[in-house]
């Protein structure tokens, strides 16, 4: 994390002027409208102790941005096409604060949720392709008790197989990527297998709870990974480094190869699932916090302090 407050301090004047490119109309009224956000706001918290300031500016910057993007919800699409690919920098004329907010889609990977649910007719296409890229992380990666690992991440979640009426009050979901390396983790203590250590684990899988309509466990297929999709379609990583980047037409690209995309799986329009950090200055110390951004509802606030 300081590495990349580092690096946003030493770039975000090239940001700036790059990033003027690739602004609609549309998205440049947004940026003004957080902007003049930031004018508001810092009136608000000169007054408060140094120990609950930051806190204090997260919520307040908060709250404000979730007005932005509600007044500004019929050009999200543009957003975050923009914000996946460009982190956004913010900074007051005199340069007293500044503010960088980085998005990414929630659901551009397999669900490792999914892979519960092989006894769920309507889910055996998603859970087939759970055990797809696992195998293709196996043999890559060389992975010792593959078997082994699946049973551990299956057992913790198979208590949240309640999409059709079971008892909820045991959902054990894995819901992060924290929670997700536990299991991970506790696989490398129990086999002693380094391997597991080597995966990007990230570039395949999201962790998100499954929804109770089955079609709507998707894959925001645009902005998938390089890996992922070679793990799926069997398409040489080197070809797709030079012909893919996230964010693309992937129903073209596979077009190319005679590949047909399965649209009840893969989505390919814009999907309103998105993950929102955001870093900001004050006092010469950088904070964080995060949001999401489901269906038009910003929330699920979460403070991360001093980085």
């Amino acid at each position: 994390m300081d590495k990349l407050a580092h690096a946003t301090h030493n770039t975000t004047k090239e940001y700036r002027k790059g990033f003027a490119l690739l602004l609609t109309l549309s998205i440049l009224a947004i940026v003004i409208a957080l902007s003049s956000v930031l004018v508001e706001y810092i009136s608000k918290v000169d007054k408060n102790t140094i120990k609950t300031k930051a806190l204090l500016q997260s919520d307040i910057l908060y709250s404000d941005i979730q007005r932005v993007l509600k007044n500004f919800s019929s050009k999200k699409e543009e957003l975050y096409q923009t914000l996946y690919t460009t982190p956004m920098p913010f900074t007051l004329p005199d340069n007293r604060f500044s503010v960088l907010l980085k998005c990414k889609p929630l659901a551009n990977g397999i669900n490792i949720n999914w892979i519960a649910y092989d006894q769920n007719d309507k889910m055996q296409n998603r859970v087939s392709l759970v055990y797809k890229v696992f195998d293709y992380i196996v043999q890559k990666y060389e992975i010792q008790n593959a078997n082994k690992l699946i049973d551990m991440l299956t057992s913790y979640i198979k208590n949240s197989q309640d999409i059709y009426g079971n008892n909820k009050a045991n959902i054990n979901e894995i819901l992060s990527k924290d929670e997700f390396e536990t299991i991970i983790f506790n696989y490398f203590l129990e086999e002693n297998d380094n391997s597991v250590i080597n995966v990007p684990w990230d570039k395949f899988f999201v962790f998100n709870p499954i929804k109770s309509n089955t079609n709507n466990n998707i894959i925001d297929a645009n902005y998938m990974s390089v890996e992922l999709i070679s793990a799926l379609f069997d398409i040489d990583t080197a070809s797709l480094e030079e012909e893919w980047s996230e964010g693309g037409d992937l129903k073209q690209l596979l077009s190319n190869y005679g590949i047909t995309l399965n649209d009840k799986i893969y989505y390919t329009k814009f999907y309103p699932y998105s993950r929102c950090e955001v870093y900001y200055d004050y006092k010469s110390e950088r904070f964080r916090f995060d949001f999401d951004d489901i269906d038009n509802e910003v929330k699920n606030f979460e403070f991360y302090g001093k980085q």
